[in-house]
């Protein structure tokens, strides 16, 4: 006599099982919508207590997953509606890439883009800041291409390129006070630390004083 073994279970999402898939058809098949609703809340909470790392915000992941458990002919009143079954294996869009070629590559688009936010700044002493802000940033860029040493004019010639003219900083100002340099304010105390450490100078000076020779100090004669 000839053993037939029966058909496996289809599972459609493996990760969740055979019980659940058990219990997502059972529940598929039942006639009263109220009853297969409440049926439907009851699995998603037994999902939750055999995997207790998933968050409240994978609600809807489970109610999709449960979905397409039943081959989308699970007919309740969800928190979230049934996805459309053509998205299944659906291909991602492609990602779109930025057009048009950086003018200066070892400076990268996001300097652009920079430069093109500081345009558009109504306010001087904001547009002066961020003309600080964007000067640094390329000088730190161009030396990693370029070791050797080179004058700020460079920076400012190609601030004013990128920017078609519209941003303009005076260079004198720039090398004095050195402002390209990230660094330039850790070179410099504030006045009033200054002015600190030179009390305590002065205190510790004043009272650390030669107490006076009063003898104790010779030689005892044998």
């Amino acid at each position: 006599m000839e053993h037939f073994e029966p058909d496996k279970q289809k599972l459609i999402l493996k990760e969740y099982g055979k019980n659940i898939q058990r219990l997502v058809d059972h529940i598929t098949a039942i006639e009263d919508r109220d009853k297969r609703t409440q049926s439907a809340y009851t699995v998603i909470e037994i999902i939750k207590q055999l995997n207790p790392t998933i968050k409240q915000e994978n609600d809807q992941k489970l109610w999709d997953d449960l979905y397409i458990m039943s081959d989308f002919k699970l007919e309740v009143d969800a928190p979230f509606p049934m996805p459309e079954k053509e998205l299944l294996g659906k291909k991602p869009l492609p990602i779109g890439y930025p057009k048009g070629e950086v003018r200066f590559k070892h400076y990268g688009r996001n300097i652009e883009k920079l430069i093109e936010g500081a345009i558009k700044l109504e306010d001087d002493e904001e547009q002066e800041a961020a003309i600080i802000f964007i000067g640094q940033l390329m000088r730190s860029f161009h030396s990693t291409w370029n070791r050797e040493n080179f004058d700020d004019a460079i920076i400012l010639d190609d601030i004013k390129t990128l920017s078609k003219g519209k941003l303009h900083i005076d260079l004198e100002k720039v090398k004095e006070n050195g402002l390209f340099e990230s660094n330039t304010h850790r070179d410099f105390k504030p006045p009033l630390q200054e002015e600190r450490t030179n009390s305590k100078n002065k205190r510790s000076n004043h009272s650390v004083k030669r107490r006076p020779n009063n003898g104790h100090n010779k030689k005892r004669r044998n």
